[in-house]
């Protein structure tokens, strides 16, 4: 038995031990975030791959790290509430001058929820909202480090100014022609903004540490002259001999929204204040919620807890029903939404079609794979949620009927919190962004053309949504990855006209498929016959096969052949796979390929 103390000081202990556990966890995480440089710098990229995956693993094993310490220390979960309220206040207390306060507020939750029963989720022992503000935080040593730096160009030196900018990055890789890139940022700037007015406050603004992910490093910042203001990132990538190009000047909320996108994988950047990050994020990306910059930023469990506190927010003040999510159903997820909420919520079945070959257990191993994996702007991210209780008089009959025929061991209706409301308790939720459906975005296409031959919006609809949809899967293999079920379903269309893949339970890596063209057949009967009459293993890819399933329609079919013919080639996959197996890392850009200054220097050529 531990020897018996007063409860103040052992909840300060306990408390303590709390923030010890966090600290621990954002040194790891930031020291992590910080070599990314150095990989960058070394062109490392399956160790930016590794570390990418790793770095996603660090707050689950630090919250059990904690935990197993206030069990063996502290007895925790046998001590009174009296003592876990009195540790929540001095918690607060801890965090006065804390650079990280709204992560360690979540860090404690998750802790504590880990050690308390949930009957005790109540505002007296979590932070249900935040108790430190994040406005104003300084890093340790403002002289230093900053959160951004700011430099004034004179109206002769915007040029050396740029220049000055991109070398206080310190990256220590020669650039390819430095002047001529710079120059290039230059004249690509002058037209976004008046230059022939410069204003008392023109200046230019630059988050401090640089963005990495995949294989490139970006600078973020803006540009600003008087009332005009220039969200900007510039993508620093490594060329063919390993010296460094600017590659491209983003600029604009839509570029930079691109960029941070649910679709892409987590950044590494290496932040002493995060808040400060997403405040200046937020400046430039103001339609965009906190949540989704935290996760931008690799934090995903405060993006995690934000995003639930918006969606409490939202049930609190809305009325609308949840549903049955339009679209055709799913084998293996049953979906449903709130049509007032951009999100949708998917529930994995209890039973499938002899087809779905595959286990719960399964699935979620392939949703996991997904949140490590660099998604490349092609595959949703998801919040998981286990025990996440709705209202009941939210929940139409059907829904409930539904989810209660298919997912019945995910689902417990009663008062659990004893206050009268009765309430759908769902053992294990995902949680996406909510997309049109590519089949229904092209169904309209079809239904308009119908009515019109000449619908030249309808016929545009049709061609960018099909284009769009190969360069996903092209994408998506440059990544590593084969969606499986490659029906239109699977795939939407995001509000910036990006067709990305949400459904993963038949995702496999390239590396593992076996891709091969269909045999010959052996005789008349073979070649009559609606059976298979060659052998077919459990890896095995057959290319050729996929037109019958997607392109049944001529319209689509005859702008899928004029793009990606080359889908339906055995050859196409094989010789990527073999790319990757031998090392290559590709790079997949957030961004079209004509917006990079190589090409634009190319095409004046040609002109």
């Amino acid at each position: 038995m531990l020897p018996k103390r007063l409860d103040s000081t052992l909840a300060y202990d306990i408390a303590r031990a709390m923030v010890d556990g966090f600290n621990r966890h954002y040194r790891l995480f930031r020291t992590e975030s910080a070599r990314a440089k150095h990989r960058f710098e070394t062109a490392d990229w399956r160790g930016q791959q590794r570390a990418q995956r790793e770095r996603i693993e660090f707050y689950d094993l630090r919250v059990k790290e904690c935990v197993k310490r206030l069990e063996g220390e502290f007895q925790a979960s046998l001590q009174p509430m009296e003592v876990w309220q009195q540790v929540k206040l001095l918690y607060v207390g801890m965090l006065v001058d804390h650079k990280q306060p709204e992560l360690a507020e979540t860090f404690f939750n998750s802790v504590s929820t880990k050690i308390l029963d949930r009957s005790y989720f109540q505002n007296d022992f979590i932070f249900v909202r935040p108790a430190i503000s994040t406005e104003y935080i300084e890093p340790e040593n403002p002289d230093t480090h900053t959160t951004y730096r700011c430099y004034y160009p004179t109206p002769d030196g915007f040029l050396a100014e740029i220049r000055r900018m991109v070398s206080d990055f310190g990256l220590r890789v020669p650039f390819e022609d430095f002047d001529r890139d710079t120059l290039s940022v230059q004249q690509r700037f002058m037209p976004l903004f008046d230059h022939t007015k410069l204003r008392a406050n023109f200046q230019i603004q630059v988050l401090d540490a640089l963005f990495f992910r995949n294989k490139g490093a970006y600078a973020v910042g803006k540009l600003i002259n008087g009332f005009q203001e220039v969200p900007f990132a510039l993508p620093f990538l490594h060329n063919e001999e390993g010296k460094l190009v600017i590659d491209a000047l983003l600029h604009g909320e839509d570029d930079l929204l691109m960029l941070f996108s649910f679709a892409r994988a987590y950044f590494m950047v290496d932040m002493e204040v995060p808040s400060a990050y997403v405040q200046f994020l937020r400046s430039m990306m103001p339609r965009k919620p906190r949540a989704e910059f935290y996760n931008a930023l690799g934090l995903a469990k405060q993006g995690k807890t934000l995003f639930y506190r918006d969606f409490l927010y939202h049930l609190r003040h809305s009325t609308d029903q949840f549903r049955i999510a339009p679209g055709i159903k799913g084998m293996v997820m049953l979906v449903f939404d709130l049509p007032s909420f951009p999100f949708v919520f998917k529930v994995i079945k209890d039973y499938y079609p002899p087809q779905k070959d595959t286990t719960r257990e399964q699935i979620r191993d392939k949703y996991l794979l997904v949140k490590q994996h660099d998604r490349v702007g092609r595959m949703a991210d998801t919040l998981e949620f286990s025990g996440v209780g709705f209202p009941r008089e939210r929940f139409t009959d059907e829904l409930i009927e539904e989810i209660q025929k298919f997912a019945p061991s995910q689902i417990s209706i009663g008062d659990t919190n004893g206050d009268g409301d009765m309430e759908v308790l769902l053992k294990h939720v995902y949680i996406e962004r909510r997309m049109i459906p590519l089949n229904l975005y092209l169904q309209e296409a079809f239904d308009a053309l119908q009515k019109d031959k000449q619908d030249h919006a309808a016929r545009e609809q049709l061609e960018r949504a099909v284009v769009e949809y190969g360069n996903a899967i092209k994408d998506l293999v440059a990544a590593n990855i084969f969606p499986g079920d490659m029906l239109w379903k699977n795939f939407g269309i995001t509000r910036h006209g990006k067709v990305v893949f949400y459904d993963y339970d038949e995702i496999e890596y390239i590396t593992d498929c076996n891709f091969r063209r269909v045999p010959p057949p052996r005789n008349e009967d073979d070649e009559m016959s609606g059976e298979i009459w060659y052998h077919v293993g459990p890896r095995d890819v057959f290319p050729e096969t996929f037109g019958p399933f997607l392109l049944g329609n001529p319209l689509v079919r005859e702008v899928f052949m004029r793009h990606h013919a080359d889908l339906l080639d055995p050859a196409f996959w094989q010789g990527h796979k073999e790319r990757i197996q031998a090392g290559h890392v590709h790079d997949v850009f957030p961004y079209e390929r004509e917006r990079r200054f190589r090409a634009q220097r190319d095409r004046e050529l040609m002109d």
